[in-house]
């Protein structure tokens, strides 16, 4: 008989004696052909129990041991549900998963866990943290998470449902801590508010690595809500509109200039007027006051010279 390797083994090096169990099938059949040995044996019992009547003592011995047997077998059987699993074990040692949904049969001794394999999602508590500039904001994400392997999901935790929550929740808080809210330098950082598909890619990393040790696979974490803190808001808001203006008055100048450039150039190639640098400079001046100038400007005529 071949020798089975026990699944469960202890991580060398490791001090905490945690055992690290890796999921494999276990021994199991179809449910119908298990019924077919649980009728066989209640034949044998019924014309046992018909022969002891008249029969010699060892046809009784076979009717009480065949009887009890055929009914102890009917307890080994179990449906299994699309996408759930049943974890086997047998006198608190592993014995394997079944995931095949339909009718199985397995030893009737052995403890049974169901375990769904359905996509789940979990939405975290909106959390007030700092963020990699110290500012508090608040934050919270949806966490889209199935479990994988089946074995770690119900002996390396003890219950692996609050350690998906517990873990989000705190992956949440690491990210915060790991990224500015937005970004006021001008260098282009991945900021919480401006690059959500990298501060995605970041908070799947992070979670998924919290999870492997419960067997659960993060399909999917993105942020839900972000805003800061109500005690700074209103001076963030203010910070921020005021960035804006800045970016738009930078936008109006550059493209003042470019067309006081181009004024000048079609002026020079086509002869309308010959003027000295101290005319350009006026010109220069009026041409950016008008294109600048955010209330409408009033035109002022000017019948002698500049001098």
């Amino acid at each position: 008989m071949a020798n089975i390797e026990n699944p469960m083994t202890t991580q060398p090096g490791s001090n905490s004696g945690l055992i690290s169990i890796e999921e494999r099938e276990a021994l199991s059949i179809k449910g119908p052909i298990a019924i077919l040995y649980s009728l066989v044996l209640f034949v044998v019992a019924a014309l046992s129990a018909l022969v002891a009547i008249t029969g010699p003592i060892a046809v009784i011995v076979v009717t009480v041991i065949t009887l009890p047997l055929a009914l102890i077998l009917l307890a080994g059987h179990f449906i299994v549900q699309p996408n759930q699993a049943v974890v086997l074990v047998f006198l608190g040692r592993y014995s394997g998963t079944v995931k095949e949904d339909g009718w199985h049969w397995a030893n009737p001794l052995t403890k049974r866990f169901r375990v769904s394999q359905r996509i789940d999602n979990f939405q975290t508590e909106t959390s007030k943290v700092n963020d990699a500039d110290g500012n508090p904001i608040q934050i919270a994400a949806v966490v889209v998470w199935r479990v994988l392997d089946t074995a770690k999901a119900s002996f390396a935790v003890e219950d692996y449902e609050h350690y998906v929550s517990v873990q989000s929740e705190t992956a949440v808080r690491t990210l915060a801590a790991q990224f500015p809210y937005d970004d006021f330098s001008g260098q282009e950082l991945i900021s919480l508010r401006s690059h959500p598909d990298e501060i995605a890619t970041a908070l799947h990393a992070e979670l998924q690595d919290r999870l492997d040790d419960a067997g659960v696979e993060v399909v999917e974490a993105r942020l839900t809500h972000l805003a800061y803190a109500t005690e700074i808001a209103e001076a963030m808001l203010r910070r921020q509109q005021a960035s804006a203006v800045v970016a738009a008055k930078r936008t109006i100048v550059e493209g003042a200039v470019g067309m006081v450039e181009e004024a000048l150039e079609l002026l020079s190639e086509r002869d309308v007027i010959e003027l000295d640098d101290e005319r350009k400079a006026q010109m220069v001046t009026n041409l950016l006051v008008v294109l600048t100038s955010e209330s409408q400007t009033t035109p002022v005529l000017n019948a002698g010279t500049l001098y």
